[in-house]
């Protein structure tokens, strides 16, 4: 793969396959990165030499000096959360400027009601919501990414990060919302006074005075980066199999988080990326509730969690672990025109004596298919079809190139890019910079 002027970064399992560190790694090639979709339910994480980043809302490529980070306005923000970043990060040595960082105006904004809707909602669908596969609560961050986007939709009760700059109009919009607000909160049984659209209001402003440098209409900045000729790495949030659309429907995040977000959620006309990065590990997780065909219970999946570390960046919680889902993979693969991928975490699976691969499903029906089900109902009756190949008991961390892994581990990665019809052109064995294997003219 030879990278080109434009780059997407997409995640083709259910999140967490390590995109932070590929569009670090990715960024020296690029001027500008741009999140285009989610919130501050995404967690990526990032380690350079002894210091591990993580971030939630600010791209990835803030770690780098002299390239410019963009918050597109397909994301809803956290002003809250993402003044901590700023202040965090700039505590850690690291320059954000009104120049490193653009805002989208037009980014929605979440706001306290959306986190206790978001709270409030799984409550009441986890106690009394029953469905065939148990209670019908998503297993949501909580950090009202949902109500967020749905406030968007509706319109009316909306509020936009350009808003924070007006405080009279803030608290004008904010009397009528609240009022609605109060009421679905007592709907679903949260006990508390009712909203303050005054104290909100003030809250907000103050937010809106410091992150008023940095807030700006991107998407005419985006456009005239595009047009001056400025290469352009765009940093998806969550992953394929969460996309509102295509993902594993409801048990998916809010928006558009394959590359098919990248249009709508950066203002830019496609085709918007030269390559495509798709991310995988060489196993599969998932956070959350909703069907996982591979998902392993017992010690093998404990055994996955312990070595890959496999807690959530943002909520702390354990992944679910299970092995590598070559059928979900290729169905991403397929809705984000992947055109290369990277193998994240391979040293998880050292010392194995043997790997499974799920090739195919079978359904409740008796019928066999290879192709993905992006439905929770008709996914959660899949058994895997499994492929087993032998295992390595050699640890991988300090390989600096692809020929210095054990022979069973290049198997691996060749069975995996034979049924991907795909090259694998980056193989992460740690968690550095450093411990990135690319293959040969990768970067141009």
């Amino acid at each position: 793969m030879t990278l080109q002027r434009h780059t997407a970064v997409t995640g083709l399992q259910w999140g967490d396959e390590g995109k932070g560190k590929i569009v670090d790694l990715l960024t020296a090639d690029h001027d500008v990165v741009v999140r285009y979709n989610g919130g501050a339910n995404a967690g990526h994480t990032v380690v350079i030499g002894d210091q591990k980043f993580a971030i939630h809302l600010i791209p990835s490529g803030i770690l780098s000096p002299e390239k410019t980070s963009v918050i597109g306005n397909g994301v809803v923000v956290d002003p809250e959360q993402l003044l901590k970043e700023i202040d965090e990060l700039q505590e850690r040595g690291i320059d954000i400027t009104p120049g490193s960082l653009l805002v989208s105006d037009r980014a929605h904004v979440v706001m306290p009601y959306h986190k206790e809707h978001d709270a409030a909602l799984e409550r009441v669908l986890s106690s009394t919501a029953k469905g065939d596969e148990g209670d019908l609560s998503i297993g949501t961050t909580k950090r009202g990414i949902g109500p967020t986007y749905a406030d968007k939709v509706h319109r009316s009760l909306a509020i936009r990060m350009g808003e924070l700059l007006d405080p009279s109009h803030l608290e004008s919009r904010l009397n009528v919302i609240c009022a609605i607000r109060t009421r679905e909160l007592t709907a679903l049984g949260v006990v508390a006074p009712p909203l303050d659209p005054q104290s909100l209001a003030k809250m907000y402003a103050e937010f809106g005075a410091r992150l008023a440098p940095y807030i700006t209409d991107t998407v005419y900045a985006l456009n005239d980066m595009r047009r001056d000729g400025q290469s352009i790495l765009f940093e998806g949030a969550n992953a394929c199999l969460l996309d509102i659309d295509h993902g594993t429907f409801p048990y998916v995040t809010s928006s558009n988080s394959s590359s098919l977000g990248i249009p709508a959620g950066t203002g830019l006309a496609p085709p918007c990326a030269d390559s495509v990065v798709g991310i995988m590990k060489a196993y599969t997780t998932r956070v959350g509730a909703g069907p996982f065909p591979t998902e392993e219970i017992g010690d093998i999946g404990e055994r996955i969690r312990e070595r890959g570390k496999e807690f959530g960046t943002t909520t702390g919680r354990p992944r679910r672990c299970g092995w590598l889902d070559i059928v979900a993979v290729r169905y991403s693969a397929m809705i984000c025109g992947a055109t290369s991928i990277a193998c994240m975490l391979l040293d998880v699976l050292s010392g194995f004596d043997e790997l499974k691969i799920c090739t195919a499903y079978m359904l409740p029906d008796g019928s066999k298919t290879d192709r993905f089900l992006p439905d929770a109902r008709r996914l959660l009756g899949a058994e895997p079809v499994y492929e087993t190949l032998p295992g390595w008991n050699e640890e991988i961390t300090s390989a600096t190139e692809r020929s210095d892994l054990p022979g069973n581990a290049l198997a691996y990665l060749d069975r995996i890019e034979s049924l991907l019809e795909l090259p694998i052109d980056i193989v992460s064995v740690g968690p550095e910079r450093t411990q990135t294997l690319e293959a040969a003219g990768c970067r141009g």
